[in-house]
């Protein structure tokens, strides 16, 4: 998926800037043993030791292959060398009229994330847009065999293990189903692009439907969003151009200078449409 990609290169191999450190690892098959289906049976145990229930392990893992396709894509990423010119002019633009619409669709919810997280919707919509156009390009790879891959592969093995145990909370806790869960080539999930430890600590159920569902529901999409956003320390009514305290909350969204840099002059757009 082109927009995940650019994002995921963007951030010159970091992921999300809320990828977390996983515990040590306690399973017998060492990563990129060349036994997957050894190294998924220990994973099982583990995950179940570690309280996740046997339906939410059977039900995200069962049948589940390695992916070779992704880690062709782990191990082919391009640094990201495009201008803040090239990428803002080549993003914004095709998405400004639609941005300006989402704005006035979702006006009443955004004003209400606005007062719960003090997160502006221009910053909300602006992210939404440059993730997956506005839910549009989510991505369609398995998430659960993502996350398994790249766990067995060695390269961040733990980092990506701990990101597949959260993958099965967010099943056991009902936010999806397994089949539901696809994303980006690297895990990312959702119209706003979460990781699944991303997921489990910012997203909110903001419409009280009982679910916390960032793939089909867009005010808990944009309410997580700013959940994320505040929890970094944005600061209300502030300021968010380069050189800011709410920019280097951008940062911890992702570590590129450009494609913060978008996300604010795309906002700044937003504040100023009729």
């Amino acid at each position: 998926m082109t927009l995940t990609i650019s994002r995921l290169a963007l951030a010159a191999l970091a992921f999300s800037a809320s990828i977390v450190s996983a515990e040590p690892a306690l399973a017998a098959v060492a990563c990129g043993s060349g036994n997957f289906d050894a190294w998924l049976a220990d994973f099982k145990t583990e995950a179940a030791a570690k309280g996740i229930s046997q339906q939410a392990i059977t039900a995200g893992l069962a049948g589940v292959t390695l992916d070779q396709s992704v880690l062709n894509r782990d191990k082919s990423q391009k640094v990201f060398t495009q201008t803040f010119e090239e990428f803002s002019g080549r993003m914004v633009p095709p998405r400004m009229m639609r941005g300006s619409n989402m704005m006035k669709q979702y006006g009443s919810v955004l004003s209400r994330i606005e007062q719960a997280y003090g997160v502006p919707g221009e910053i909300l919509v602006a992210i939404w847009g440059l993730e997956t156009d506005f839910g549009v390009n989510t991505g369609k790879f398995s998430t659960i065999r993502s996350l398994a891959t790249l766990a067995y592969d060695c390269r961040r093995a733990e980092q990506f293990r701990g990101e597949l145990m959260d993958a099965l909370r967010i099943v056991q806790r009902g936010d999806l189903a397994p089949a539901e869960m696809k994303g980006a080539w690297a895990g990312e999930l959702g119209q706003t692009q979460f990781m699944p430890s991303s997921w489990m600590k910012y997203a909110v159920d903001f419409d009280g439907n009982g679910k916390r569902d960032l793939l089909h529901n867009a005010p808990d999409v944009l309410a997580s969003t700013a959940n994320y956003l505040a929890g970094y320390g944005w600061q209300k009514g502030k300021d968010w151009q380069p050189g800011s305290p709410n920019f280097a909350v951008l940062q911890q969204w992702n570590k590129s200078e450009v494609y913060c840099k978008t996300v604010a002059y795309f906002a700044t757009q937003l504040a100023h449409a009729p």
